[in-house]
């Protein structure tokens, strides 16, 4: 019993620091960094207590803040991935409004970590991009998904894994359907 007790102990000791060390290669923004963002999308974000995890191999910097079509022609829209307590989540801010914006997709930060190369280093990999119209058509996968596409009038969200995997969001009758996705 001993044994097993200094063998939990040590495994306590060696586990929790190694996964707060993990985090710790997460770059994450206020939203203040982000100039074109309104200012009412900045302040809802901040009272939420949101930060931006930044993608490591994007050429974009920084990143995961998105403008698009996502509800309709003609609208455009905010899209955020808003990073609280470890837990990142697609904030959709309608029009710009900061009423009411759609949540999806929470996901642990944690998830999205894989080797950046060297010795023991880590980059965070989540992005999100809009998609057009055109890309989704090309990226749907009836088999894969298990579902047609509904019409397509608008852009969609790209959320991606670098280098791994990717699901396409869209906007339709009031949910969020995956319409597109790949390894």
């Amino acid at each position: 019993m001993r044994l097993s007790l200094f063998t939990a102990s040590v495994l306590a000791f060696v586990v929790m620091p190694l996964s707060q060390s993990l985090d710790s290669w997460i770059v994450r923004l206020p939203p203040s960094a982000f100039p074109e963002l309104p200012a009412n999308v900045v302040q809802d974000l901040q009272r939420r207590g949101c930060t931006i995890p930044q993608e490591a191999f994007s050429k974009v910097n920084p990143n995961n803040v998105i403008k698009g079509e996502f509800a309709k022609p003609g609208q455009i829209d905010w899209a955020v991935l808003c990073s609280v307590k470890g837990v990142s989540t697609i904030l959709v801010f309608w029009n710009g409004s900061e009423e009411n914006p759609a949540a999806i997709v929470p996901a642990p930060d944690s998830g999205y970590l894989q080797g950046a190369g060297g010795d023991q280093q880590w980059a965070y990999s989540r992005l999100i991009e809009p998609m057009g119209v055109e890309d989704i058509f090309r990226y749907h996968d009836l088999e894969h998904l298990g579902i047609p596409l509904p019409p397509i009038e608008h852009q969609g969200i790209n959320d991606q894994y670098n280098g791994k995997a990717f699901l396409v969001w869209y906007y339709f009758d009031g949910q969020w359907l995956k319409v597109a996705g790949g390894d």
